[in-house]
């Protein structure tokens, strides 16, 4: 597949020069030709610094306009982008720093307060990502060619710059693109090493499933796009499609969301669990737990009524527009899927990992089937380390143009994560039916080894017990050979129903015996734990579970 990214990009800022590209919300906008002309002017700043081809630039900001101005502008110059996530701590963004050798960092206002350029000692230039502003240099010519960037700029396109001037870095398929390090629910970050051919293979998959983001459709970005999931299909690909992005730059509550939906009618919408868990619990669960309604809902005439009035009422609140809703990065609610799937809600679950850029798996949502996370994606193949595919978990293996060259400066975790015959191990657990629809189980290593050696998977009773009254979130854990709940409460909730702690507390007792009630005997819950804050989470929103677990 050789099809080079940098082409892409070239041809779509020649095709959509005058249509607006990145927005920050509520804030500035770039067209095309903007957002062209400022990445040629970074290629002015890099030549300055001495930045050679392969040299990697790191990015360490929250989303917006100018954080999509310099990814491209490193992957069009042929250098090495390294994205970190901003929520990182200090320490964390300074070992990724010195651990990929970057030699420019670009960072964000707020991440800059933290950092010191003491800790970086190889970083030869910090840069502002909000204006381009030079923080620090070891060189005093960088900071003096950000002061006459604009005569520098000038002198190279006297005649204005256009579409004919750009001539970006032609990428080959196999050629390291960017560095990505994992955010991880097992506390350590392992430079994935992307090829170029993966970005391209994910942009095509993403082009060919949403026709409908294309030339002037509008995307909101909600997800970092420091993480593959949020870059690829909330930036990358809408980028090559000549699409608008609008990126949420504050904390995307789901207050926020909501307004930027129904402002901005997002063609497609890409979304963790955690979000679409909350607007059915806060909006949909109290409304079906009516009496009434439940009972129209066993109506065979009226519940087709209820239910297209439900679905024309959850249609609109995400602004009316999209072709689907796509959710992936955790496990979901298995009682809002189900839900979602009797009511013809446009959602449908996938399956990625960082390791392939990040798409696994996917079935459009009127093809997907329940509890699956569709099928192998195109260019890529899956299977199950299992003499029972169907019936047994296995650990789900694969391979293809997706999956990543290695981890950066680990040859003992490279060489750990593929088989001997080259398939990708994804330390994920499931089975896959005749038609090659794949069901996760969940983690391998959270996996719990039953009495008489039993496959228990945590994240299912975890499904479970987080569908209970006034339970927010839970981690099923092994503990002393028991199985122990964590349990994180929706106290807001109880106090409104006038429920003290004491009175929680047996709320949470009773809720165990209803779970039990669902369970096999081997993986009943023992004993369980209230907690009294939500549970730290990766910035895509997933538990932190070796936080939690007994060693």
């Amino acid at each position: 597949m050789d099809i080079s990214l940098n082409g892409l990009f070239e041809k779509s800022f020649k095709d959509h020069w005058d249509l607006p590209a990145l927005s920050n919300y509520k804030g500035i906008t770039l067209h095309y030709k903007d957002v062209a002309r400022r990445i040629e002017k970074l290629h002015i700043m890099f030549e300055t610094c001495g930045v050679k081809k392969g040299d990697k630039i790191a990015i360490c900001s929250k989303n917006q306009a100018n954080w999509g101005v310099v990814f491209i502008a490193c992957l069009s110059y042929g250098a090495v982008p390294v994205p970190i996530l901003h929520e990182f701590k200090a320490g964390n963004v300074h070992h990724i720093v010195n651990h990929s050798e970057a030699r420019i960092l670009f960072v964000g206002d707020v991440v800059w307060e933290g950092l010191n350029e003491a800790e970086m000692p190889s970083i030869e230039a910090i840069i502002l990502v909000n204006d381009f502003t030079v923080l620090y240099s070891r060189r005093p010519e960088i900071k003096e060619a950000r002061e006459r960037l604009n005569e520098m700029f000038g002198h190279k396109f006297p005649k204005n710059f256009r579409p004919e001037h750009m001539n970006y870095y032609k990428d080959s398929p196999d050629e390291l693109a960017m560095i990505n390090y994992t955010s991880g629910t097992s506390g350590f970050s392992k430079g994935v090493m992307i090829p170029y051919r993966a970005l391209v293979s994910n942009v095509l998959f993403a082009m060919q499933v949403h026709p409908k983001v294309s030339e002037g459709a509008n995307v909101v970005s909600m997800l970092p796009t420091a993480h593959m999931y949020g870059m690829m299909f909330e930036f990358l690909f809408e980028i090559v499609s000549g699409a608008h992005v609008h990126f949420l730059t504050r904390v995307p509550s789901p207050k926020i969301i909501m307004e930027a939906f129904a402002e901005i009618k997002p063609a497609v919408i890409i979304a963790v669990p955690l979000i679409i868990e909350k607007i059915y619990k806060k909006k949909l669960q109290p409304i079906i737990n009516k009496t009434a309604i439940r009972l129209f809902l066993r109506l065979p005439v009226i519940d087709q009524k209820v239910e297209k009035r439900i679905l024309t009422e959850l249609t609109a609140a995400f602004g009316g527009n999209f072709g689907e809703i796509i959710i992936g990065g955790a496990a979901f609610n298995k009682e809002a899927e189900a839900f979602f799937k009797r009511i013809k809600f446009a959602y449908t679950v996938g399956y990625g990992m960082t390791e392939c850029a990040p798409i696994i798996a996917y079935a459009p949502w009127n093809k997907n089937k329940l509890y699956s996370c569709g099928q192998a994606a195109p260019r890529m193949q899956i299977k199950i380390d299992s003499e029972d595919p169907e019936n047994v978990a296995g650990e789900i293996l694969v391979k293809g143009d997706n999956v990543m060259l290695g981890y950066y400066k680990n040859e003992k975790d490279t060489q750990a994560a593929f088989t001997e015959d080259g398939w990708m191990r994804t330390g994920d657990m499931g089975v896959m039916d005749s038609e090659g629809f794949l069901y996760i189980k969940g983690r391998c290593k959270t996996m719990i080894l039953g009495p008489s050696g039993q496959n228990i998977y945590p994240e299912e009773i975890e499904s479970i017990v987080n569908n209970m009254p006034y339970v927010v979130e839970s981690l099923v854990i092994e503990d002393n050979g028991k199985i122990k709940a964590l349990i994180y409460p929706d106290f807001e909730a109880a106090s409104a129903d006038g429920i003290s702690n004491g009175q929680l507390e047996d709320k949470m007792k009773e809720n165990i015996a209803l779970v039990n009630d669902e369970l096999p005997n081997y993986c009943k819950i023992a004993d369980f734990q209230i907690f009294p804050e939500e549970f730290e989470k990766t910035p895509k929103r997933s538990i932190k579970r070796y936080l939690y677990q007994k060693n």
